[in-house]
């Protein structure tokens, strides 16, 4: 009977006795699995080591950071070993005893939860918090606390000890966007890591534990009595003797701020902006966008040149400028001062012709960082602006006329086209000098016409005018009208030609490189000829002559050479003013965001007056 039972009882324990085993087996699997999988993300050969990115000017000072907050790597040598002792003892007192998570810390911190009924404390270990700063959010869920654990284990495997507290001392945050105790030491006492004294490394080691709590701006005596009770504790764990200790209390604490510089926010968004165009040309993104042909394709490529932008700002590199802060300074001057119209904007690009580096830019009236930066972000119609470059070079480059060579300056129809000169003045024959000083629109269309419009606008290829269309090859783009237009910044680039007949694509960045001054990337552009020097000579009297008796004429200076060339498009919705001195070649755009007439401004002429006190 006894044996009746026996087998029986195992009859019926077997079927869950192998429910159990499946079970198990699918959960071993699975976790298995999982572990695979965490392990396989975990790369400790390529944890990214974030740090500031910073613009200097033609001195080589610093002026603005390429990205936010203030990051700055140290290695595993620099960092000295008291703060290493201190950080421990302040963060993690088990850390080199513990495989990545403190059981019994877990367990404190789950009893004192369950009290609270939410999270307030992690129990966290130095490993934990590095896992959770590389590889997942800073969301307080028992279920991410749980992944973290994992992701802290496999730390541990793959890293040392002094790795993962190096690691973490240059990752974790340090309040006022601060991040890494190398970015800290600057920022708060404007030193380098072994300069720090004791107690200022344990004011640093204060902070993290809670950074709002104990912001050394806004918190000091808060942070500075963590520093003392930190210093206790060294005292207890025998690190340093009570003397000691109370001498680096006594020490007094005396904060140096870093001076976030941002001086120059117009310049700096489009130096961040040609970083990109450089890194695509050197890099390849530009010939993998020239060689793709759906939309799909093309939106793929920008957001991986986006990335990798991103990237290079975000490791340290010095962005070596062209910035000339003085005329920076001026050409911002000239245009907030011009422009007291509401809703009137405007954009100035200065260049030196010596070098064909842009040396001042104003994005707009009070400009603000990363706001709508107009001077290469606008792109307008030029009104007559483009007719030195489009018209009159172009002709005097294929006829080598005497510039007292008489053209038509009566009505005209071609087709359907049928231009008017300014104020609907009809002229009979005028020289090629008048029709240019008066910017007479129908001599303009004939000369464009003649020397083929194919032809003429084949001069514009050796610009970078990124906006151009098959259709605007008319003869209304001999007074401006174009599909969409040009930047301020690439039509006052193209006049750089008229310095001595060749260009040269204008830049602000000299050269990038990383903090040990090696160079990552810079421009190799080669200098090409446009005019022939017949050609230049000509083109230089012409916009003189607008200049001293012309159109240009409000914006005259007093300078061994200056040539102008203005332009006012359909119902005075733009107002440009472009020319160059025996020194610098400048550019002015007026007008509204969303096009409108300024008739009632006109005779202020903005645009001149800017020009005008920005070459002054």
């Amino acid at each position: 009977m006894r044996m009746t039972l026996g087998f029986t009882g195992i009859l019926l324990l077997l079927p869950l006795c192998i429910y159990l085993w499946i079970g198990m087996d699918h959960e071993m699997k699975t976790q298995a699995a999982f572990q695979e999988a965490v392990s396989d993300k975990v790369d400790v050969n390529n944890i990214e080591k974030n740090e500031t990115s910073f613009l200097l000017d033609k001195d080589g000072n610093r002026f603005a950071q390429g990205n936010s907050g203030v990051r700055l790597y140290a290695t595993n040598d620099e960092i000295p070993q008291f703060l290493k002792d201190v950080t421990v003892y302040s963060e993690d007192q088990n850390f080199y005893d513990h495989i990545g998570f403190d059981a019994g810390a877990i367990i404190r911190a789950v009893v004192k939860n369950l009290v609270f009924t939410h999270i307030q404390q992690g129990g966290s270990t130095i490993t934990q918090q590095l896992a959770r700063n590389l590889y997942l959010s800073q969301d307080k869920t028992y279920n991410r606390k749980m992944t973290e654990l994992f992701y802290a284990n496999e730390l541990e495997k793959k890293m040392s000890k002094d790795e993962i507290l190096s690691a973490y001392l240059n990752i974790i945050y340090y309040s006022n966007g601060v991040y890494g105790i190398k970015g800290a030491a600057m920022y708060y006492f404007d030193k380098g890591l072994t300069e720090l004294t004791k107690a200022e490394m344990a004011f640093l080691a204060a902070i993290p534990n809670n950074p709002s709590k104990y912001d050394p701006f806004s918190n000091f005596e808060q942070a500075k009595e963590r520093q003392e009770r930190l210093l206790d504790i060294l005292v207890l764990e025998n690190m340093m003797n009570a003397e000691e200790a109370e001498a680096l209390k006594a020490e007094s604490i005396t904060l140096h701020q870093y001076e976030n510089k941002d001086l120059y926010p117009d310049y700096a968004v489009y130096a961040e902006y040609e970083l990109k165009q450089l890194i695509a040309v050197q890099e390849g993104f530009k010939d993998r966008l020239a060689r793709a042909e759906k939309s799909s394709v093309k939106e793929q490529i920008y957001q991986e040149l986006n990335q990798r932008t991103n990237e290079v700002l975000g490791s340290g590199v010095m962005i070596h400028t062209a910035l000339d802060p003085a005329l920076q300074q001026k050409t911002v001057d000239a245009l907030n001062r011009n422009l007291p119209y509401e809703g009137v904007e405007g954009a100035a690009v200065l260049i030196n012709n010596s070098s064909r580096e842009i040396v001042g830019l104003s994005g707009g009236k009070n400009y603000q960082k990363y706001n709508f930066n107009r001077a290469y972000q606008a792109v307008r119609q030029p009104g007559s602006a483009i007719k030195p470059l489009l018209v009159y070079a172009p002709y005097i480059e294929t006829f080598q006329p005497f510039l007292t060579q008489t053209v038509d300056g009566g009505s005209l129809c071609i087709q359907s086209y049928c231009p008017e000169n300014y104020g609907g003045v009809e002229y009979g024959d005028v020289s090629l000098s008048r029709a240019f000083l008066l910017s007479l629109n129908t001599p303009a269309v004939r000369l464009l016409n003649e020397t083929g419009i194919e032809n003429s606008f084949k001069y514009l290829n050796a610009f970078e005018f990124s906006n151009l269309q098959p259709g605007d090859q008319t003869l209304a783009a001999a007074t401006g009208g174009f599909t969409y237009g040009m930047s301020p910044l690439e039509l006052t680039d193209a006049y750089t030609s008229f310095i001595d007949g060749s260009y040269r694509p204008a830049r602000a960045i000299r050269m990038v490189t990383d903090s040990s001054g090696n160079v990552l990337y810079q421009w190799e552009d080669k200098q090409i000829p446009v005019w022939s020097e017949q050609t230049t000579v000509k083109m230089r009297e012409l916009l003189n002559t607008a200049a001293v008796s012309g159109t240009g004429s409000p914006a005259y200076l007093n300078k061994p050479y200056i040539g102008i060339k203005t332009g006012t498009t359909n119902e005075w919705a733009d107002y440009w003013t472009v020319g160059l001195t025996d020194q610098y070649t400048g550019g002015v755009w007026v007008g509204h965001d969303l096009p409108e007439s300024m008739l009632s401004i006109e005779t202020d002429r903005p645009a001149h007056l800017i020009w005008k006190d920005m070459m002054r």
